[in-house]
């Protein structure tokens, strides 16, 4: 946990060459030790809300609760700096969105594949040869970006598992004032500092995508 506070972000990834790539940086630096520990970190379970939770602090990434208050600024422009599809559903189908808003509360943890099985048929875009997100998965996404649902852990295909934030993150974390967006990039930028010891400029705004 230690290593991770000091990195600040582990960023998250499904490609698996060698293992999926957010086990090697903590290897690198640690050596051998128990990759279900880094997923366990991020999972909610009966007894324990986990100390890392995911968002797009760099690309999807892994970062300490105690970060959170630090990213609600993002959260607040999803509106804007989402990707171009998840602002689209929220603009012309604000009835869907709130109707996964309820769904992830009422019934989460759940994952995308199983709140459009529950949603009935579902569209998917074709005409791009990568992600083929349905509507229902981008308004799940730009909720995700919203900081409105999260992440309680991912399932063994790697697909994330949504749910409420008050079921995921501590008590606490979810009452901490917000810092003004200055005050977030000051400490941000101290993280990425921090994290990479020796760095230009670019590198500094780059870590947390500033």
């Amino acid at each position: 946990m230690a290593a991770v506070r000091r990195l600040g972000a582990v960023q998250i990834d499904s490609v698996n060459v060698l293992a999926r790539a957010h086990y090697l940086p903590l290897f690198s630096r640690l050596g051998s030790y128990d990759r279900a520990w880094l997923d366990g970190a991020a999972t909610v379970t009966p007894r324990r809300r986990p100390p890392l939770f995911e968002y797009w602090a760099h690309e999807a990434s892994l970062v300490p609760v105690t970060s959170h208050p630090l990213l609600r600024w993002r959260m607040e422009a999803a509106a804007t700096d989402a990707w171009g599809g998840m602002v689209a559903v929220a603009r012309d189908q604000p009835h869907l969105v709130a109707t996964v808003r309820r769904a992830v509360e009422d019934d989460g943890p759940i994952t995308a594949a199983e709140l459009e099985a529950r949603h009935g048929r579902v569209v998917r875009n074709t005409e791009h040869w990568g992600w083929r997100w349905s509507d229902v998965k981008r308004a799940l996404e730009y909720l995700f970006w919203r900081g409105e649902i999260v992440a309680a852990g991912r399932g063994s295909g790697f697909q994330r598992r949504y749910d409420a934030p008050a079921r995921v993150l501590p008590p606490d974390v979810l009452a901490a004032a917000t810092p003004s967006r200055d005050e977030a990039m000051c400490a941000l930028v101290t993280s990425a500092g921090r994290a990479l010891g020796v760095a230009t400029e670019p590198d500094l705004r780059d870590y947390y995508r500033l």
